[in-house]
């Protein structure tokens, strides 16, 4: 009768560790994130990433100062396992508020060149794009153009076109010209621009290209990928827009075009790692990566996946050779500089 007993207690533990276990690994089947990007490419990615691995993914939308800022409020408390968002120098603000881990994943960094990765792992790029020259075909020759610094030129004046100095890729771009040309030169090279601009500036990067076509200024700086979406728009204006400008890639005889990210990293306090670090093996993959250059128009960061007809279409280029870190770093006096600059 003793041994019947002990028999039974073994089984009613063994049960309890398998209810146990299978918690756990119902707990660890889920992956939150925080994200700024609101594609269509996005969601897709997640749901395969959920049919081919069984781990769910709860997506919140918002934008990133915003996010990065309940990240913060939410401190241990947050349920967030990864935040994703536009641009190195939001990754980086992120990263000095505290609020990543690294990533531990080796595959994430097969996947990923160091160039586009934080150097302790705690952000890597996903997408890449180029800030790059539009101009208007019928008014303006290639040959005309030649770096970001040339922008300054009197030839320019009234007819440059950009978005404003809150915008986070003028930021950056900034940024990368005081890691290359210093302080002062990138201080009068945001005052050239301004005394070039064709107007206060205002709207979106696609907003420029809008602006340019209809004859308010000849040249604009905006991000490739929003090229593509306006070429594959389902707004024939947009598409009208965009077939009428040619896109030149900056700086090429010098220190290359500036190049940002769409990024993200694993939160400090994640309930989820593991289970984040495989999306982000799975986003930087050679399928995914595709996927965004097809569908999203923007540069894979992967070097095994090549770029799509389109980007392919638009000729190969030489990049900024910076860490993106320098992006986030140089923030604060970007902004300074262009406040002092009267940069609208």
């Amino acid at each position: 009768m003793k041994k019947i007993g002990i028999t039974i207690i073994v089984i009613l533990l063994i049960v309890a560790l398998a209810g146990c276990q299978a918690q756990d690994k119902e707990a660890s089947a889920v992956v939150n994130i925080y994200t700024d990007r609101h594609y269509d490419t996005d969601q897709a990615l997640y749901d395969q990433f959920t049919e081919e691995t069984g781990i769910q993914v709860n997506v919140v939308k918002a934008g990133s100062d915003e996010l990065i800022e309940r990240l913060a409020s939410e401190g241990e408390a947050t349920e967030v396992d990864l935040m994703i968002t536009s641009d190195a120098g939001r990754l980086v603000r992120a990263q000095n508020k505290n609020l990543l881990q690294p990533i531990t994943s080796n595959k994430v960094k097969e996947n990923v060149p160091e160039q586009l990765r934080e150097k302790d792992s705690n952000w890597t790029a996903l997408t890449m794009r180029a800030r790059v020259i539009v101009y208007a075909r019928d008014r303006i020759s290639p040959d005309d153009l030649s770096t970001y610094e040339a922008l300054t030129e009197p030839k320019w004046k009234g007819k440059l076109l950009v978005r404003s100095a809150s915008n986070i890729y003028n930021q950056s771009l900034l940024a990368s010209l005081i890691a290359l040309n210093g302080e002062r030169q990138a201080q009068e090279w945001a005052e050239g621009l301004v005394e070039n601009m064709a107007r206060t500036p205002e709207g979106n990067d696609r907003d420029q290209m809008k602006a340019l076509v209809a004859g308010e200024g000849d040249l604009a700086i905006v991000n490739t990928y929003y090229v593509g979406k306006m070429l594959n728009s389902s707004d024939p204006y947009e598409v009208e827009v965009a077939e009428q400008i040619g896109i030149f890639f900056p700086n090429q005889k010098t220190t290359g075009t500036h190049i940002n990210i769409s990024g993200a990293g694993v939160t400090r306090f994640a309930k989820h790692a593991d289970a984040a670090n495989q999306l982000l093996e799975f986003l930087t993959g050679e399928g995914a990566q595709a996927d965004y250059a097809n569908a999203n128009y923007e540069y894979p960061v992967n070097p095994k996946v090549a770029a799509s007809d389109l980007l392919d279409s638009w000729g190969e280029f030489s990049r900024q050779e910076l860490s993106l870190s320098v992006l986030g770093e140089n923030n604060s006096t970007a902004v300074k500089i262009f406040n002092t600059a009267n940069w609208q």
